[in-house]
């Protein structure tokens, strides 16, 4: 019999999937209307922090965000469903990719509005990196995702030894 507050040695992706849901309102928005990418950023690393979590059953921190396209632009009204799963695993580090969609709700129209891609370290209780769980991979999806997110992790510590 298991424990639920066992750590797993493996899970997959759908294990730690989160989806978030939020109304914006005027106080996320500029005067012409459209909702500023820093609040549509905090909520990308929020429901990516969860899949973190989620994923690590440890503290999660933010290392970084990249890839972040604001495709279409969100409107005050609009309802912001973000979408975020876990691709890839390394040690302590995660890969979580976040999709942003707007629902004009009186229209029922939605559209992709953003992607973005945040890695984040999961830590111990003493603040120091821990290992994650590794991913239990049972899709071609899965399996693909999983090496796009290797392939973007060795290119961002290659970017990083340069800076």
């Amino acid at each position: 019999m298991s424990n639920e507050n066992t750590i797993k040695s493996e899970k997959s992706p759908d294990e730690s999937h989160a989806e978030v849901i939020v109304r914006m309102f005027p106080s996320d928005a500029n005067p012409a209307g459209n909702v500023f990418g820093g609040e549509i950023l905090k909520h990308i690393d929020m429901v990516a922090g969860i899949v973190a979590q989620r994923h690590s059953q440890s503290n999660a921190v933010t290392v970084s965000m990249d890839s972040v396209n604001f495709i279409k632009p969100v409107y005050v009204g609009n309802v912001l469903k973000l979408n975020a799963r876990i691709n890839y695993v390394h040690n302590s580090s995660m890969e979580i990719e976040v999709r942003a969609e707007a629902e004009d709700i009186v229209s029922g129209m939605r559209t992709i509005t953003g992607t973005a891609f945040v890695t984040f370290v999961a830590l111990d209780k003493d603040g120091r990196p821990t290992h994650v769980p590794k991913l239990l991979l049972r899709t071609d999806d899965d399996r693909a995702k999983f090496e796009e997110g290797k392939q973007r992790m060795q290119e961002r510590l290659k970017n990083r030894k340069k800076a």
